[in-house]
């Protein structure tokens, strides 16, 4: 080939190796620079964060209400459920001994402080008396029983609305039994036997007497029940200062001397103790219903600010 043929041949191959060459430096020109110092790192995958859930607020404590016995100075127990519910406390439980087991089971059946301050001004005394020939009592308690059942609708004390706990006294041996099943009528009059007043009550094999002759008042009763704050209504009797003359009233002196050395102990675990001011009105003085009342009212609402305070307490710190 001649030298003529190879530059014509070799001219045309180099412009296009210029043009190329030409073309990759434009791009290099263009192209970022890339500092391996300063380089941006790849995106990351992100971790999904868990949303903030606020705590709970914290729970007041279970409030458990104690209510003792003391005969017809229980109408004052009504006085106090009717504070506790105009001021918007919320009783989780009741125990009651006595005359407290009656309101108690009332009470734990539905019906509020209106209805059974309603009930008691109309109660016939004779509706819960009747009388027996004088063998181990003078008052069988059958027509108490009756009354319960009727005005509880007939309902077992594990059927109640509101958890409900009944102290009676075991008769052969003296220890403490806290019915929270069975037949309310049963209990309340178990629980309610004065002995030589009321005739003790047979429940299945074993004879029961009046629970306030072992918890006047039932505070550890209301804790056994699962009450973390429990409020007591002591209307018990103190003893008279001139030692009465006739039998009956020397039988009620004797359990008043009794029931106050019980008492001492057993309030010691009350959270709250409520003491109606009952100066004067007996235990077996019908009469005073509206002044029992208006005492437990009084006696509520002087108390209403140390409850507030430890409910607030037990509620911020659980215990």
């Amino acid at each position: 080939m001649r030298s003529s043929d190879i530059a014509a041949t070799v001219r045309p191959r180099r412009a296009a190796l210029a043009a190329l060459l030409a073309l990759g430096l434009a791009a290099c020109a263009t192209a970022p620079t890339r500092n391996p110092g300063t380089e941006t790192p790849p995106p990351q995958p992100v971790q999904p964060v868990d949303p903030v859930v606020p705590l709970p607020p914290p729970k007041p404590p279970k409030l458990g209400l104690a209510l003792g016995g003391g005969a017809a100075r229980g109408f004052a127990h009504i006085g106090v459920i009717q504070v506790l519910e105009e001021n918007g406390i919320k009783v989780d439980l009741v125990a009651g001994t006595s005359a407290g087991s009656l309101v108690a089971s009332l009470y734990a059946s539905g019906k509020n402080g209106k209805e059974l301050a309603q009930m008691a001004e109309s109660m016939d005394e004779g509706a819960i008396t009747d009388w027996a020939f004088p063998t181990r009592g003078l008052i069988r308690g059958e027509a108490l029983a009756r009354f319960v059942r009727e005005k509880t609708g007939h309902r077992l004390i594990e059927q109640m609305p509101l958890p409900l706990g009944i102290v009676a006294t075991d008769l052969s041996d003296g220890s403490p039994i806290l019915f929270r099943t069975g037949d309310t009528g049963a209990a309340v009059r178990a629980s309610s036997s004065v002995p030589a007043v009321f005739q003790p009550v047979k429940i299945g094999q074993r004879e029961y007497v009046d629970g306030g002759l072992v918890a006047p008042v039932p505070v550890r009763f209301a804790k056994q029940m699962g009450a973390e704050l429990v409020v007591a209504v002591d209307i018990s009797e103190p003893p008279e200062a001139k030692p009465p003359g006739d039998a009956m009233r020397m039988l009620l002196q004797t359990f008043s001397i009794m029931g106050r050395s019980i008492n001492n102990f057993e309030l010691r675990e009350a959270d709250v103790i409520i003491r109606p001011r009952l100066e004067g009105v007996g235990s077996a003085d019908f009469s005073a219903r509206k002044r029992s009342i208006q005492a437990g009212r009084e006696a509520a609402l002087a108390a209403m600010p140390q409850l507030r305070q430890r409910l607030a307490a037990k509620t911020r710190t659980g215990r």
